[in-house]
């Protein structure tokens, strides 16, 4: 377990405890304390600071994070990044050293946070902060405390430095997600200072294992620990309201609101073993290339979702696209999507990745020994599937292993949807472009997954929305689980002002708009998700 800054860097995050153990008989679900620090009344108590108001609705204050705040949003990244959680995969991770830190800083802010672990060292926190709303629809806000490896020979810095250098925090998990888990713990943490309060309920989860399967995470509290997220209709987390700088000097601010599903699959060829001189029609490993190659080389269907036919929408009319356009007819039977991407120049990236289901080869293996023919071979493939198209996607994958080969899910998780008409995009929109006015907030579907998938089981639709301004040239896709990962200090603390109007003013998804809906942003609106 590397729960340590590595040598030569700054010593771990004050207050971030070895790992320990849970308390007596509550391996699974108990709370824990570290020095006493965190005052948890264990998963069948309250996880929430103060009872919610009765009575008519309270309007939330307009909100506004103090300057301390801004300054913890950058102390307490750089601070957990220096936490080593790297997840390596089948079950090696300790992400527990980083809770406890995570959980002092909530119990500083007079909240009770509670610890949960399915095994030892995969640590989970859970709180809950009271709105004034008692009616209103609880809001889910998440985000991972585990990170993926990294290797220090070929960064700048070393990675689990945190390192603070010209304005930039340094080190992985800067970008996914320790600077959102910080975003949040400053904006709660301000709160209590300021006496400010959501109107909606919000259930905080930090979670373990999502760079892996989230059976120790956002699984595990989904299917053990349902009661924590009573009341929960919405959900945001990772990898949305971030800077995508398009093309002519314009901002765009994707907010996620959908997700491809996971298809993790192993492929296996068995043959006939055999001296590799031999002439050999049964070859494992001839078998299993083939297959591969096919799969590979395959070009799956169009398949547009609701979200992404609003994702092209809107990114067109911004760059000037009638809505008449050919290029639009999205309808028509054998469209060809690439004169439109072409028009959409930079911003085509967005989009682009989640026309279709994919399947992309990733891992081989096969034999002990050149001169030997093995019995059996096999490779791994990630697969991503759109909504509505698992169905598709199996039947096409027994055509293209063909009949030598055998091929099952190694990981599956769901596909997702979410309104992008809904009261709380409306509310996402008009954040982000308050505080950019010259920046555009677009819906668009992610290539990939979080743990809004596990979350789903529980009926929370999922949006993805941790903001951040970044300066052109930073490429923020590329910084995930990238070398070098690293965020300016500004665009957290943009992050922070962001998370704390949106969540102020969030109405809930069956709540009537009101003076604090968000006004239509420049490109079409309404287009359902």
């Amino acid at each position: 377990m590397a729960d340590t800054a590595a040598p030569g860097t700054a010593p771990r995050a004050p207050g971030a405890g070895g790992p320990g153990t849970e308390a007596p008989g509550a391996a699974s679900d108990g709370a824990v304390s570290n020095g006493g620090a965190v005052h948890g009344t264990g998963a069948a108590g309250p996880v929430h600071g103060g009872a919610a108001q009765s009575g008519p609705p309270v309007v939330p204050p307009a909100g506004g994070v103090d300057e301390r705040a801004l300054e913890e949003v950058v102390t307490f990244t750089s601070e957990l990044i220096r936490i080593d959680t790297t997840n390596r995969g089948r079950g090696d991770g300790c992400e527990r050293p980083a809770a406890e830190y995570v959980a002092e800083r909530l119990a500083e802010a007079g909240l009770e946070p509670v610890l949960l672990e399915k095994a030892p060292g995969r640590t989970n926190v859970v709180a809950r902060v009271a709105g004034s709303d008692r009616d209103a629809e609880a809001l889910l806000v998440h985000g991972h405390l585990d990170v993926v490896p990294a290797e220090p020979a070929d960064w700048t810095v070393h990675p689990f430095s945190g390192e603070i250098r010209d304005g930039v925090v340094w080190g992985r998990g800067a970008v996914d997600m320790k600077n959102a888990d910080a975003m949040i713990l400053a904006l709660v943490r301000s709160w209590a200072r300021t006496g400010h309060r959501p109107r909606r309920d919000l259930v905080l989860a930090f979670t373990a294992d999502e760079e892996d399967s989230a059976e120790y995470g956002s699984g595990f509290l989904a299917d053990s620990h349902p009661e924590l997220f009573e009341g929960c209709t919405e959900g945001v987390s990772e990898s949305g309201a971030f800077t995508f700088h398009a093309d002519s000097g314009m901002r765009l601010y994707p907010i996620a609101a959908g997700e491809r599903g996971t298809a993790w699959l192993e492929l296996t060829a068995r043959g006939r073993a055999g001296h590799g001189s031999k002439v050999n029609r049964a070859n494992a490993v001839s078998r299993l290339a083939a297959a591969v190659g096919r799969i590979g080389e395959h070009t799956w269907p169009l398949r547009i979702t609701p979200t992404v036919r609003a994702a092209l929408t809107e990114i067109a009319a911004l760059y000037g696209v009638p809505p008449d356009a050919p290029e639009l007819d999205l309808d028509t039977p054998g469209f060809d999507p690439r004169p439109l991407l072409e028009r959409l120049g930079r911003a085509a990236a967005l989009v682009e990745a989640t026309l279709r289901n994919s399947t992309n080869p990733t891992m081989l293996s096969a034999g002990y020994k050149v001169n030997v023919i093995p019995g059996s071979a096999t490779a791994f493939v990630d697969g991503r599937m759109v909504p509505g198209g698992e169905e598709e996607f199996r039947q096409t994958l027994d055509r293209l292993t063909g009949p030598d080969v055998d091929w099952e899910f190694h990981h599956r998780e769901v596909p997702l949807g979410a309104p992008v008409d809904s009261p709380t995009f409306r509310a996402m929109r008009e954040a982000v472009e308050h505080f950019d006015p010259g920046g555009r907030a677009v819906p668009y579907c992610m290539s990939g997954g979080t743990d809004a998938k596990q979350f789903s089981r529980l009926g929370i639709t999922g949006y993805g929305f941790s903001p951040l301004k970044l300066p052109e040239g930073l490429d923020y896709a590329a910084l995930f689980h990238g070398v070098d990962e690293r965020v300016p200090a500004e665009a957290l603390r943009f992050g922070v002002r962001v998370l704390d109007r949106f969540l102020l003013r969030s109405p809930g998804r069956a709540e009537p708009e009101t003076g604090a809906a968000a006004p239509a942003s420049s490109g079409p609106a309404g287009v359902p998700g």
